[in-house]
């Protein structure tokens, strides 16, 4: 295989390498409140990595709740259970960073609370449901003492983090275009926020701001202006009450003359078109999740060196997360990036709502 440029990613900023400062006895303890689906899957990882104790689980269901306590001892830890996050931060002096993993429309009143009583947040993608409620997360985050980490975890990919840092490198010259698509089956019937846009902020929101946040980080800034058109086609009342679309396209206007062309359906069938993000430029195209290139007017593909290649993005995101709370350093997917992301994803569904052109300066509070 011909590689004629790569990287390695060691040096990257918040990277979990321990300071000569920092003491491997002194453990972070931790909080995890919701513990559903997404939440013990951040659980799980959380626990493994080093200097983290595990001291409170809070969720409203309480068989949920029983079932991550008993994950939790069977590696060791005895955490307290809650079914009130406020009566959890109250009573819980001890704790030191909160990671929450409830529906979106929950984000806000939580990571507020948490933030304002100095903790430090890992607060799941998207920061929240509506542009006003962003705002005011950032604002509790610029205040905090402690830190603010959203969950766009794909920028702690090995592939991902190393393809948009051969990009920003100058490997592909001028960003040209990006094109991104999130083909799948539906989302988890039981889990009925999910298909409820005012929870959930529709799958725009909900789903898509992961592949938008890689794009956005690309490009360096927010887009102009986005349009685009989506529905529900095929999955008419399913499940009953269905609010969310099944299909979508938009695209995004950013500044320099590149545009964002991004497409979601959830009737794909299994292998057929999946999960792409790629970006072209003037000296050729890359596939970030593979972090293969190819140049423009060659043959052969080039596979780039990925430091940590394999390694899981959550558990890299939140290993990140423990790093800097620890010593109070600035997130790669911080308050801010977490913002203009979120809002970049909320551009698209105003966008393909109201059926017009949407600007920046109507997103931007």
């Amino acid at each position: 295989m011909n590689t004629r440029r790569t990287f390695l990613t060691t040096a990257l900023a918040g990277a979990p390498a321990l300071l000569p400062a920092q003491s491997p006895n002194e453990a972070i303890e931790v909080a995890v409140i919701g513990v559903g689906n997404r939440g013990s899957y951040l659980l799980r990882h959380v626990m493994n990595v080093a200097g983290v104790k595990i001291v409170a689980l809070c969720d409203l269901d309480e068989q949920r709740l029983a079932d991550a306590k008993k994950r939790a001892e069977e590696k060791g830890f005895s955490p307290a259970t809650y079914t009130d996050f406020r009566k959890m931060l109250d009573e819980r002096k001890d704790i030191e960073a909160v990671i929450i993993a409830t529906p979106v429309d929950t984000h806000k009143g939580i990571a507020v609370a948490a933030l304002e009583v100095g903790k430090n947040v890992y607060c799941e993608k998207p920061m929240a449901v509506q542009p006003d409620d962003v705002r005011m997360m950032v604002n509790a985050a610029n205040s905090a003492k402690g830190i603010f980490q959203a969950g766009f975890q794909l920028r702690h990919d090995p592939n991902r983090r190393a393809s948009v840092e051969f990009i920003k490198e100058g490997g592909l010259g001028k960003v040209l275009y990006c094109h991104g698509m999130r083909h799948t089956g539906d989302l988890p019937r039981q889990t009925l926020w999910y298909f409820d846009r005012v929870r959930s902020g529709d799958n725009i929101v909900e789903q898509a701001c992961h592949i938008l946040d890689l794009f956005v980080w690309t490009v360096g800034k927010p887009p102009l202006r986005a349009f685009g058109s989506g529905g529900v086609s095929l999955y008419k009342d399913i499940p009953p009450g269905r609010t969310t679309m099944d299909n979508y396209s938009v695209i995004y206007e950013f500044p320099d003359d590149v545009r964002v062309n991004f497409s979601h359906i959830y009737f794909d069938p299994s292998n057929f078109s999946g999960i792409k993000e790629r970006v072209w430029g003037e000296k050729g195209a890359i596939d970030l999740a593979e972090a293969k290139w190819m140049e423009l007017g060659k043959r052969g593909e080039n596979k780039l060196e990925v430091a940590d290649a394999g390694k899981d993005s959550t558990f890299l995101s939140l290993e990140a997360f423990i790093h800097n709370s620890r010593f109070k350093r600035k997130p790669l997917n911080s308050a801010e990036s977490g913002r203009l992301s979120s809002l970049v994803a909320m551009m698209g569904r105003k966008a393909i709502y109201e059926k017009r052109i949407v600007t920046w300066e109507e997103m931007n509070v």
